[in-house]
């Protein structure tokens, strides 16, 4: 009898290993988003921020945020601030200074403590993010020179060596002059500034390839420590046993809203839990976090002394009476009021530029309780207190207050450029340095502005 043959004789008997296995491709993706799970991110940044605070006590000193990527890698107990130094303005071609992200606030914790340590991350294929390569240079060229004329051995701007290529350090050169002219063109008091300063800023750039470098000698400037606090991982994440360089970097595509705050007061939980049920509990969590967060209190913007804007509480009946609101989300009100005004506005795109149809009232309504108390204090608050409320504000400062912040009647009318918008916007970044309004927001106001005589 002849034996079975081994070899197909119809389309039946052909035998696919993709029919068990599935293509290699679906294979390799399944592996992949095991290895990008969430614990995994967690994990990374948990090792990332041992070596963010080993920086931190080897140079002795404070750490700050390079926001929103930075607070992952820094437990809150050992914040002392935030920065706000974006990556897109160091790219290639662009290399801007920021005349809405000032970062004014670094002036006194740097003189306060001698220096800092600002932290930041990227994602696989790159050891620095360019907010500390290029960004964080910039700032510190344009502010060393406009602050410090005379100390002309910090007027270069700082680059990390062997970093960049000649060509683009020559054109980032090429262009502090003019961000220089723009910031002066703040009129800003920078004499205050620097005063609040004490030294111009040396830079040193600390990564886990190079982790302690030397401190500069002398004592002729604070030194302002770069520290990128992830590994760079060369191929996939699967070869690095699960690590992923710049973990917090895109935190909103896999976090499922959990923030800084909530992941590291609940480190040890969420970490020891089933990676199915992450979900759940990081909803739970953060709940219970808003519900027990505290009251952020207004900030007043100088050299004002009446207007004030902060994020909106939970509960309304925190906000002192003192106020006259504007309160630039919730709902319009059945009757007009004397103490408020509310405005409708939904958070995003849609409301910023629905802003523009909400500021003749405002105008109005402001106008008639200043004209009768120039000192009323008056609260713009929204949900994030850094978009909508911050675009209200700035056309308040625009319309009613002079140069010395004192309140002026706005006649006889006259326009409005966008550098007069430029410094009122800069005493509210000054003041907060996390406001942090859209492009829509600001077209709407400048809209109002320069479209109608004040």
């Amino acid at each position: 009898m002849e034996g079975k043959s081994h070899f197909p004789t119809s389309v039946e008997d052909l035998y696919f290993p993709s029919q068990e296995l599935g293509s290699i491709s679906s294979v390799l993706s399944s592996l992949r988003k095991s290895t990008l799970s969430i614990t995994n991110r967690l994990l990374s940044i948990e090792d990332d921020a041992q070596f963010v605070q080993h920086v931190s006590d080897h140079y002795a000193l404070p750490l700050i945020a390079n926001e929103r990527c930075g607070s992952w890698y820094i437990p809150p107990h050992r914040k002392a601030g935030s920065a706000y130094f974006k990556s897109t303005d160091g790219h290639t071609g662009q290399w801007k200074f920021s005349l809405r992200r000032l970062n004014l606030q670094l002036l006194d914790l740097v003189a306060k403590h001698g220096g800092c340590v600002i932290v930041d991350s990227t994602r696989r294929g790159k050891s620095m993010p360019d907010a500390l390569s290029k960004t964080v240079p910039i700032w510190c060229a344009v502010l060393n020179r406009a602050l410090f004329p005379e100390k002309t051995a910090y007027h270069p701007v700082q680059f990390a060596r062997d970093f960049l290529g000649p060509s683009e350090e020559s054109q980032i050169e090429k262009r502090i002059d003019e961000h220089v002219q723009a910031f002066e063109g703040l009129k800003l008091d920078l004499d205050h500034l620097k005063s609040t300063a004490g030294k111009p800023f040396q830079l040193l750039w600390v990564t886990r390839e190079h982790p302690f470098p030397n401190l500069p000698e002398g004592d002729d400037a604070h030194t302002i420590i770069l520290c990128s606090a992830s590994k760079r991982v060369h191929g996939a994440e699967m070869s690095e046993g699960g690590y992923i360089q710049g973990a917090g970097d895109d935190a909103e595509a896999w976090a499922y809203g959990l923030t800084p705050p909530v992941f590291w007061q609940n480190k040890d939980k969420i970490l020891n839990t089933e990676e199915s049920e992450l979900p759940s509990l990081i909803a739970q969590l953060i709940e219970e976090h808003a519900s027990n967060a505290d009251i952020e209190p207004a900030t007043l913007i100088p050299p004002t002394q009446n207007i004030f804007i902060m994020r909106s509480p939970k509960f309304e009946s925190t906000i002192d009476s003192r106020y006259v609101l504007i309160d630039c989300n919730a709902q319009s009100l059945p009757e007009p009021s004397a103490k408020r005004m509310n405005l409708g506005l939904v958070p995003g795109k849609l409301g910023s530029r629905n802003l523009r149809k909400s500021l003749d009232g405002v105008h109005q309504f402001i106008s008639s309780i200043l004209e009768k108390d120039s000192s009323q204090h008056i609260l713009v608050i929204d949900d994030s207190g850094k978009d909508l409320a911050v675009g209200v504000v700035l056309m308040l400062l625009c319309s009613f207050f002079n140069e010395q912040g004192e309140y002026h009647n706005p006649t006889p009318r006259k326009p409005l450029n966008k550098d007069f918008i430029r410094q009122r916007l800069a005493w509210i970044t000054s003041a907060k340095s996390d406001a942090n309004p859209s492009r829509a927001t600001l077209q709407s106001v400048n809209s109002f502005l320069m479209e109608r005589p004040i």
